[in-house]
């Protein structure tokens, strides 16, 4: 069945946006504002640089039904600074949130709490008598479960970039002189299974 034939769906759903826009002042205004005026929330946020140093990556979370998506998306692509708008929520995709959290760290539970950073695969990025910085990245569900394992022992400080995301292709998601002539080496080409 065609994307048009389809049936809408009206339940609303986490969507992940991805936008590549123009490295210009005021673009990431113009984006919020448009969602907002629309009455969207924005449950994440992440921008960053890309390959290209004229284009960044928006990266946002927002609910709503696929029907409210498609008209956010083709508005999104008026607005002269963004270049190409997709909701990667439809794709084969992988996501990422990065969290930084400062925890109570007596020394005598200083084993168990590194014992969940390992279980984890987090990383202790700092230590201070009394207090540890621990730096977790995966899912949301990973650094979820993180911060609730971390509750007991006190949580001073926490800060998380917001979902970061791409779409699980052969071909990278580009648009203009920048493209990839042919599919780029499939994963196993490049790295062997067993770093994995």
């Amino acid at each position: 069945m065609s994307e048009s034939n389809r049936p809408a769906d009206h339940r609303r759903h986490r969507h992940v946006l991805s936008a590549l826009v123009q490295n210009t002042p005021g673009v990431l205004a113009h984006i919020s504002g448009m969602l907002a005026s629309r009455g969207f929330n924005i449950d994440s946020l992440a921008v960053g640089e890309t390959e290209d140093a004229h284009l960044s990556r928006v990266t946002f979370v927002v609910i709503g039904d696929d029907r409210q998506l498609e008209q956010v998306r083709k508005q999104l692509e008026k607005i002269v600074t963004v270049v190409r708008v997709i909701d990667i929520s439809r794709e084969a995709f992988v996501e990422r949130d990065l969290m930084l959290i400062k925890v109570d760290a007596p020394p005598a539970r200083r084993a168990e709490i590194r014992g969940l950073v390992q279980d984890f695969r987090g990383r202790i990025v700092d230590v201070g008598p009394e207090q540890l910085i621990i730096e977790v990245s995966g899912q949301e569900s990973k650094v979820e479960a993180f911060i609730e394992l971390m509750r007991p022992y006190g949580i001073r400080e926490l800060a998380r970039t917001g979902r970061i995301a791409l779409v699980r292709s052969s071909r990278p998601i580009r648009t203009g002189p920048g493209e990839v002539d042919g599919p780029a080496p499939e994963v196993e080409e490049v790295v062997g299974h067993s770093q994995l």
